[in-house]
């Protein structure tokens, strides 16, 4: 049988029309076997994996992307194009430059500036605002609140450079109020908006680049499990 796609190599139907977007695909893994009920797997390709279960009786997939926007694009364009996926939320980590973000808290993206030009190409050559999908938003700061998880609300920043070269990487984005750095939601977003799906970044506060601190690998998989959760719950609310 040819493989549906050039990097996946799920039957049709194999994917739910929500799926969950780590950048590890280990983390994947992990999310299905921790958090979905009935998980197969259903993508293996180049290693990126792909699952697919239940999370309180809604069908929920999840697969990596890899890092970037470019690796995340494709396969996300992908499981929009190609295997009727309608709501894709990254769950990831990134940086905080705000001071108020803290380690382990959550970032729920609301925009994405970037110094890619990835939505340029999609916008005829013009600025693009690439902002999450509001009822999503609405459902994970609902869910937040419930679950008493400290959460901020705003912009981050993609990047196409994981290591700057500028001396002061950060000013700028500080004065307008760019809570955190990382590297896929602004090509997700603007990749939701040209295929007409809906998006959200849920991201946690993996590294405090202000004051310099850096959670444990212990303290990464506890609170990724936290990010994880209000995802889910938020895709259950947004169902409902």
């Amino acid at each position: 049988m040819p493989t549906p796609t050039p990097h996946i190599s799920a039957a049709p139907g194999d994917f739910a029309e929500a799926i969950l977007l780590p950048g590890d695909p280990l983390r994947a893994r992990y999310i299905a076997e921790n958090h979905l009920e009935g998980a197969r797997e259903v993508n293996a390709v180049r290693n990126m994996l792909g699952f697919t279960g239940s999370y309180k009786g809604l069908a929920v997939s999840v697969m990596g992307t890899g890092m970037g926007v470019p690796s995340t694009s494709i396969y996300a364009h992908e499981l929009v194009a190609e295997y009727g996926v309608k709501i894709l939320v990254r769950v990831g980590s990134c940086g905080a430059i705000s001071a108020e973000a803290k380690l382990r808290d959550v970032i729920l993206a609301v925009g994405a500036c970037t110094d890619s030009r990835v939505n340029r190409w999609r916008y005829d050559g013009h600025d693009f605002a690439a902002v999450a999908d509001f009822q999503l938003l609405r459902a994970a700061a609902r869910v937040a609140e419930a679950q008493g998880v400290s959460v901020h609300a705003g912009l981050v920043h993609t990047s196409d450079l994981f290591y700057s070269s500028e001396p002061e990487p950060f000013a700028t984005m500080q004065k307008m109020g760019v809570l955190a750095v990382e590297m896929e939601t602004a090509g997700l977003y603007g990749l939701a908006a040209e295929h007409g799906v809906r998006a959200l970044a849920v991201l946690t506060v993996s590294d405090q680049l202000v004051a310099g601190e850096v959670m444990s690998s212990d303290d990464r998989q506890t609170s990724f499990d936290a990010m994880v959760r209000l995802a889910l719950e938020a895709l259950v609310l947004d169902a409902g």
